[in-house]
């Protein structure tokens, strides 16, 4: 990342919201919380996990900017000790290329990633995509609207997913790919769409974080291939989850 950083041309709302952000090049930290600031959120900065995890629990933040590569306590560790259940979006910041990172950092609960070196102005991007999606899910409140593909049940006021009654952690982000899927039982999805409606964004060469929300779902929903429901990969096309009546 260059120290020439670009102004963004949309201007938001003042106050937009608490960002925590936890890498520890101090440089890198000062030129984002400038660029942040100009777009008018609040910006707390930390360069260890284990200052990362004391400012989670003494504070509230909107969303969290989190580099995997960290002194002590690490992102990952961060990841582990919040939990997947974990309400609060988290943004993974990863070193460019390195796909067992991003697959590791979703898996734990990371809600998206960005690798380094980037523009900031996709940061910005990517955190206002990030913030819509949950301003939309509290505007619902806590009206329960249940949607259930066979034995799955999913409660999209509780945010609370069941299989025969048994309840399943799930990711912010393996939510929201499940809701699609529901939604659109039978119906083939495709992968960029997923990631605009589910991720908030626009997909991208060598971009597999839907596949691993995917594999993930297979797993905890145990909906592998010969199971009833089940996830099926439409080649060429993109994902849909099948159920048929016994």
């Amino acid at each position: 990342m260059t120290s020439q950083i670009p102004s963004s041309s949309e201007t938001p709302a003042p106050g937009e919201a608490r960002v925590l952000l936890v890498d520890d090049d101090r440089e890198l930290c000062q030129m984002l919380t400038e660029y942040l600031n100009a777009e008018h959120f609040e910006v707390k900065s930390v360069h260890d996990g284990g200052d990362a995890l004391a400012e989670l629990h003494a504070g509230t933040f909107e969303i969290v900017i989190l580099d995997v590569m960290l002194p002590s306590v690490g992102g990952f560790d961060v990841l582990r000790k919040l939990g997947a259940s974990y309400e609060t979006p988290i943004l993974m910041l990863t070193a460019r290329g390195d796909d067992v990172d991003r697959i590791v950092g979703l898996e734990l609960g990371a809600d998206d990633y960005l690798s380094k070196p980037f523009n900031p102005r996709e940061l910005v991007a990517r955190i206002r995509a990030i913030l819509r999606r949950a301003s939309n899910r509290a505007a619902r409140g806590n009206v329960p609207d249940e949607l259930g593909v066979g034995p799955i049940v999913l409660n999209t006021g509780t945010h609370q997913v069941r299989v025969a009654g048994v309840p399943v952690a799930l990711t912010g982000a393996e939510f929201r790919v499940l809701e699609l899927l529901m939604r659109a039982a039978g119906q083939v999805i495709s992968r960029e769409a997923m990631t605009e409606q589910a991720l908030g964004r626009r997909l991208v060469a060598y971009d597999r974080s839907i596949d691993t929300h995917i594999s993930n779902l297979r797993r905890k929903l145990d909906l592998e291939a010969g199971r009833n429901p089940e996830i099926k990969n439409v080649r060429g096309s993109g994902y849909t989850l099948t159920w048929a009546r016994s």
